[in-house]
């Protein structure tokens, strides 16, 4: 598992696409998601070590030059984050239900990370941007005290950064509905 996850968005599609090539020639990284995103911009997601993730994320930064929106580095990242970024997670049931709204994708997987550590509970999804306005979310997953505390403490996080759109603990989330966030 990778010891750490660096996200960086940028506003142009054209120089995003450069700035991780770049970002690939410096530093021995996974690519975990590069695509563009709504509103024209374009995020790029690796991981790795985290020396290797920082050199890869500060090539991201200087080479986007005007063009970056955000860039984070999260070191020690939970090994729920991976899967929940690419959909994988294997989640089966939905109990209770957290939702965070977020105004950037690595906004979202920042607080992804410190609510899965911070409560018992299964990431379902970090959802980039796509089809979303720009927008991220995250969701997860597990019994309604838990996914409460992990809720609360992801959107708290977003929120310090000024990034926080919404967020939700559904308790029971209606079975017609549960396929649907699977």
């Amino acid at each position: 598992m990778p010891e750490a996850v660096g996200v960086v968005e940028w506003r142009s599609i054209a120089i995003a696409i450069e700035a991780t090539d770049a970002m690939l020639d410096a530093a021995e990284v996974e690519v975990l998601v590069s695509t563009p995103v709504c509103s024209g911009k374009y995020v790029t997601i690796v991981s790795g070590d985290v020396a290797s993730v920082q050199v890869a994320v500060e090539t991201g930064v200087r080479e986007g030059g005007n063009s970056l929106v955000e860039a984070v580095v999260i070191p020690n990242v939970h090994p729920d984050i991976q899967p929940a970024i690419t959909a994988t997670t294997g989640v089966e049931n939905v109990r209770s239900l957290g939702v965070i709204e977020v105004f950037s994708v690595a906004g979202a997987v920042y607080a992804a990370d410190a609510s899965v550590k911070s409560a018992d509970v299964r990431l379902i999804e970090i959802r980039c941007a796509r089809g979303l306005g720009g927008k991220a979310f995250v969701t997860l997953t597990g019994d309604v005290d838990a996914v409460r505390t992990a809720t609360e403490t992801g959107a708290a996080i977003a929120r310090e950064k000024g990034l926080l759109a919404a967020s939700v603990v559904i308790p029971d989330l209606n079975e017609k509905l549960r396929r649907f966030v699977l």
